[in-house]
């Protein structure tokens, strides 16, 4: 057999296909652009090959087995090398995967949210799994990957930061525009809505590319454990607060708190870093604000808490007990101080509920009734 008839029958068996060391590629070139006439291309059930020619498409090849002969396959004619007599033409040829690849872990901070049930700004993060899948192949060649060798980790990892940018940007609108409290979010209670919201933004993103995130997988948002448990407390006391008595506005308790607890820090050895005592991102929120809600728990004459009146009132400072009027409580039988009498504090108690009244009310503020003169 001489050298031509060998180099023929070399030619006529020589295979064109992805390894399968590189089945996990989103995208694999073929090493060699010269690729002989009559070779056996072999185009796996999901994937495509797209053929290109000085820097153009010239065809895509679905899922088959096919010999690489003009007569057949009219496209190549237009590939061959006329240096070789016709037996060889130039290609580079992509085999791009279409299946969905899921299992794409991502991570990263979202960074300070404001948490709008109680209005203090906590430190959020995000970390999950997405998939996605290639929708246009040429699309992905020509505008993502390029026409050199390609690097699929490359395109993982540029797909990360398009999941983490949008998924930052659109939770924190949501918390704004819904009004979530942030410990309902960090619970799940709203993956679906986030998850809709951020595969609808991220399409705005990654559509040009040919490409399609499919859906984000076991995605949670969380906050540091030490703000969770802060947030936990301020939301129980808000609503104790509430039911006994009322406390007005729940954001100036919480800033209250949040100021309380930096104090605490504080004494124990400074407000910041670590060991300061007021921990986390809450423990020195809200300074300068929230003073107003310094009062105290006392009891009413009826055994139930109430806030002690901002305006003096008769509260015993043996027991701490709101009573009448008196020179000896009502409650424990001791003598009342000087300032705790009605001639130093002007205050009295409401006929009807036996509330305190603030000095020169003329009605109850608890249940409306007229003051007795």
């Amino acid at each position: 057999m001489g050298l031509i008839d060998w180099f023929k029958r070399g030619v006529g068996e020589m295979m064109v296909a992805r390894p399968d060391d590189a089945k996990s590629q989103v995208v694999w070139k073929h090493p060699d652009p010269t690729i002989p006439m009559k070779s056996q291309l072999t185009v796996e059930a999901d994937e495509l090959a797209v053929f290109f020619r000085d820097g153009k498409i010239v065809e895509s090849m679905e899922p088959g087995r096919y010999t690489l002969d003009s007569s057949n396959l009219p496209f190549l004619s237009n590939l061959v090398d006329s240096f070789t007599g016709g037996n060889v033409f130039i290609s580079e040829v992509f085999f791009v995967s279409m299946r969905e690849f899921t299992g794409i872990k991502f991570g990263g901070r979202i960074g300070h949210v404001e948490d709008p049930k109680s209005g203090i700004p906590v430190e959020t993060m995000v970390h999950g799994e997405f998939s996605f899948r290639v929708t246009d192949p040429e699309s992905l060649i020509v505008g993502l990957v390029g026409m050199g060798r390609t690097q699929s980790h490359l395109v993982r990892s540029w797909m990360k930061e398009q999941v983490l940018k949008v998924i930052r940007d659109r939770t924190a609108e949501l918390l704004v525009k819904k009004k979530w409290p942030l410990l309902d979010v960090t619970s799940g209670a709203y993956t679906e809505e986030i998850e809709q919201d951020v595969l609808k933004g991220i399409s705005e993103h990654v559509a040009d590319y040919g490409i399609e995130v499919v859906r984000l997988g076991n995605f949670v948002i969380g906050i540091d454990e030490e703000d969770s448990d802060n947030l936990k407390r301020l939301y129980t006391d808000a609503a104790y607060l509430r039911t006994v008595g009322g406390v007005g506005q729940y954001q100036q308790f919480a800033a209250g708190k949040a100021m309380m607890g930096a104090g605490e820090g504080m004494a124990q050895g400074g407000a910041g870093g670590e060991g300061g005592g007021a921990g986390g991102l809450l423990g020195g929120a809200g300074l300068g604000v929230g003073f107003g809600m310094a009062q105290m728990l006392v009891k009413d004459h009826r055994g139930g808490e109430v806030l002690a009146p901002a305006a003096a009132g008769i509260v015993c400072g043996h027991c701490m007990t709101s009573v009448p009027a008196g020179s000896f409580c009502a409650s424990c039988g001791k003598a009342l101080k000087a300032a705790e009498t009605p001639a130093e504090t002007g205050a009295g108690f409401c006929s009807g509920c036996g509330s305190p009244l603030a000095p020169g009310a003329a009605f109850c503020g608890q249940c409306g009734v007229k003051r007795e003169a």
